[in-house]
């Protein structure tokens, strides 16, 4: 919701693109920075109590913005909302993962990974039921972030404590799983990129601006729905192969979908649905894998690094992926996503390689 919201009012006041981005951008940059100092803060003063201090601290760079206009203060805003948002994140997914029953923690994890995609569905719609022009969406946002407190007091008790210190430094948990962890940083890339770029590929094929938002909803629509199945599915079998099976498909997908084009719009709609749903799969398996690894600070930490590499995703993806559109339109953007599949699945081909000769 607030992702569209800013960028709608700081269009309204007639800031270029660029500028724009560059809003945008000072909330993936603080993620990507701040992540590593979540879990030893949340080791110092307790899981429960980080979240309130982060859903207190954005209800209050919510209010702030809606009460300024001014673009520079509203860049320092947007970096400190990205820090307490990078913190629920982090916390949030550590407390789900180290509550998770092992036998069913691709499953917990599939239904959260679906609510959190139908909260990025929910909050476009909502924010056009309160529209853009007054303080309501800002206020709409904070009452939001004041119901998300509800459930952190009802289960108060449940909170897990993190007592000891990291056995290993973050860099070093992406080196011990670098399938998992990179999954992180190619759903990130490929999320950001296919919701903000998919209906610039529609114009350059030639549709209507509509069609392309259309074409958002399916790729968001096949997230939702594909997320508990999936999870379902990694509870059975090992994480790392299905992990390079979901890249595989997605491959396989992203090249049937940039040879099909949108000339048989019923057909590529089914086919968007669907791998929207796969490739969006690889967050929660990779997530699911991390916690059945690790335990308290080393899942923390983890799970800080797992945030960090998505959002390094967020900020690469998109780039990326406009540029093979710019190169090659419209084919050049599931050939870009191609390409970063492939390049992830030869990782992974190292990986297991390098396993058993080392074995």
């Amino acid at each position: 919701m607030t992702i569209a919201l800013i960028a709608v009012r700081l269009a309204e006041q007639g800031y270029s693109a660029r500028a724009i981005g560059l809003n945008t951008a000072a909330a993936g940059v603080a993620t990507l920075v701040g992540a590593a100092f979540v879990p030893g803060l949340a080791r110092r003063i307790g899981v429960k109590e980080l979240l309130f201090l982060s859903l207190f601290v954005s209800v209050l760079c919510l209010a702030v913005m809606a009460l300024t206009q001014n673009y520079w203060a509203w860049l320092g805003i947007r970096a400190i909302f990205g820090l307490a948002l990078t913190a629920l994140f982090v916390v949030s997914e550590f407390w789900i993962n180290a509550i998770a029953p092992p036998g069913r923690r691709g499953f917990v994890i599939g239904f959260y990974a679906s609510s959190v995609a139908l909260g990025f569905a929910a909050g476009p719609t909502l924010l056009a039921l309160v529209g853009t022009a007054t303080a309501a969406p800002f206020l709409a946002a904070i009452a939001l972030f004041a119901l998300a407190a509800a459930p952190i007091v009802a289960n108060s008790a449940a909170a897990p404590h993190i007592k000891d210190a990291p056995s290993a430094s973050i860099p070093a948990f992406i080196l011990a799983a670098p399938i998992a962890a990179l999954a992180g940083l190619l759903h990130g890339a490929i999320e950001t990129a296919s919701m903000g770029l998919l209906p610039v590929y529609a114009l350059r094929a030639g549709l209507a601006a509509e069609t392309g938002a259309v074409f958002v909803t399916l790729f968001a629509f096949g997230n939702v729905l594909a997320q508990m199945p999936v999870g379902y599915l990694s509870d059975h079998m090992d994480r790392r192969k299905l992990l390079v099976l979901i890249a595989l498909l997605s491959l396989g997908g992203a090249l049937g979908l940039g040879f099909l084009g949108p000339t048989k719009l019923i057909l590529f709609g089914v086919l968007l649905t669907l791998w929207g749903g796969v490739v969006g799969s690889l967050y929660a398996v990779a997530l699911a894998h991390l916690g059945a690894q690790y335990h308290g600070a080393d899942l923390a930490n983890a799970n800080a690094a797992f945030v960090m590499l998505y959002a390094l995703g967020m900020l690469a993806g998109p780039p990326i992926v406009g540029f093979g559109l710019d190169l090659l339109a419209p084919a050049g953007f599931f050939v870009s996503v191609a390409a970063l599949l492939a390049l992830y699945l030869s990782v992974a081909r190292w990986r297991a390689r390098s396993q058993r000769v080392n074995s």
